[in-house]
């Protein structure tokens, strides 16, 4: 991997990024002995923020899966600010291009990646290489660029250091494709395993069993009209994200055809509003089920991620909206780091950054370079402070 002063241009060091593979290795890689997951990467970037000049240290939060935590001179007794992207991707199964190719056609660059998030990488280290250490020393806040692990599956990286550096930060820019525009709020997250108790028999005999199926196929017509309807209500409507969502995503259930099944479970994915939190909405999931499941159901959580609700006048979102590229606000369906890093660090947090989220985990996953290169001055103009006109 070269240093970071033999790369020509943002899509250079991009298309070389993409090149290590650095699939969660929790999701569905499907890239055999291939993949590294984020150690290799993490590596790479560390040694590119230490020729930039940082103080950088790796801080494994699980074996070989480490957070990049680097820290530029210059930031004593100023308003700390985070860049912070993630360093995993989800997998490459049933990619139409080549994963790791970093391959470059028409004005885009494409592999895993490209879009979610190594292109908001890229753009955020070429941004610190631009300004060069002296100037950063100089700006008005003091810079730190955190590299996470584990962001597409349970975001063990972030919490590992929002635990860790609760209240140290003014502000976390996360990186994340959103066309540069400024989520400042997003939807939370519950997963829930909703699980039915049945009864075996033969399927000659049914009428001896108690068929699990049957019992979640009533529950989920229930929660796919009635439960659904409850979310729709407007005490749990936000203005900008609108109502919480539901989505079954997988059902199980049953071992063979002539057996009556005892046992039956779904996934469930419920998407909440700052109004209705992960805690509340599992107990509206929990009532739901005691209410209206047929005999012995029971409901598990499991992944949380709390809304991101940041106010729009807080001083560094009125940074970015004063910037020449003027970038706007906006809301959003999905999660990311900066939820957990406002919820469990005390850091407030917005997510923005080059790429449109409706390339993330796609099949043939690109980035246009143009729209790199724009998210590099849109970083780097942040760092500096830069406004169109008066100061804010």
């Amino acid at each position: 991997m070269k240093t970071e002063d033999e790369y020509s241009s943002v899509g250079d060091l991009l298309a070389a990024l993409i090149r290590i593979p650095s699939v969660n290795p929790e999701g569905d890689p499907g890239t055999g002995s291939e993949n590294t997951g984020e150690e290799k990467i993490a590596r790479v970037i560390s040694r590119m923020l230490e020729g930039l000049g940082a103080k950088v240290r790796l801080d494994e939060v699980e074996p070989g899966r480490p957070n990049v935590v680097a820290t530029f001179p210059g930031g004593t007794g100023k308003p700390a600010v985070l860049l912070g992207p993630h360093l995993d991707t989800v997998g490459v199964g049933a990619m139409s291009i080549d994963p790791f190719g970093g391959d470059r056609h028409e004005g885009k660059i494409y592999g895993r990646g490209a879009c979610d998030t190594k292109g908001t990488m890229a753009a955020m280290l070429w941004a610190l290489k631009e300004l060069g250490v002296e100037r950063i020393s100089d700006l008005d806040i003091g810079v730190s660029f955190a590299g996470f692990m584990g962001e597409e599956t349970g975001q063990p990286g972030s919490r590992h250091f929002a635990r860790k550096y609760a209240g140290k930060y003014a502000f976390a820019l996360v990186g994340e494709p959103t066309c540069c525009q400024i989520v400042h709020k997003h939807k939370g997250t519950l997963w829930l395993e909703i699980s039915a108790a049945g009864k075996s028999a033969h399927g000659s005999t049914p009428e001896r069993g108690e068929n699990a199926i049957v019992k979640m196929a009533e529950l989920v017509n229930l929660l796919e009209t009635k439960f659904s309807g409850e979310l729709s209500s407007e005490i749990y409507r936000d203005k900008t994200l609108g109502h919480p969502t539901i989505n079954i995503g997988r059902i199980h259930g049953g071992t063979r055809t002539n057996i009556v099944p005892g046992a039956c479970s779904i996934s469930v994915d419920l998407r909440v509003t700052p109004a209705l939190d992960p805690e509340n909405a599992l107990t509206l999931v929990r009532d739901f089920v005691e209410a209206h499941g047929e005999g012995k159901m029971t409901v598990q959580a499991g992944l949380r991620c709390q809304p991101l609700d940041t106010p729009s006048d807080n001083r560094f979102v009125q940074r970015l909206l004063a910037l020449p590229c003027a970038p706007g606000l906006a809301g959003a369906p999905w999660f990311c780091d900066a939820a957990v890093l406002a919820g469990e660090g005390d850091i407030p947090a917005v997510a923005a950054g080059p790429g449109d989220i409706a390339q993330a985990h796609t099949a043939d996953e690109w980035i246009v370079e143009e729209e790199l290169e724009r998210g590099v001055d849109f970083y780097r103009q942040f760092l500096e402070g830069q406004i169109r006109s008066a100061q804010i």
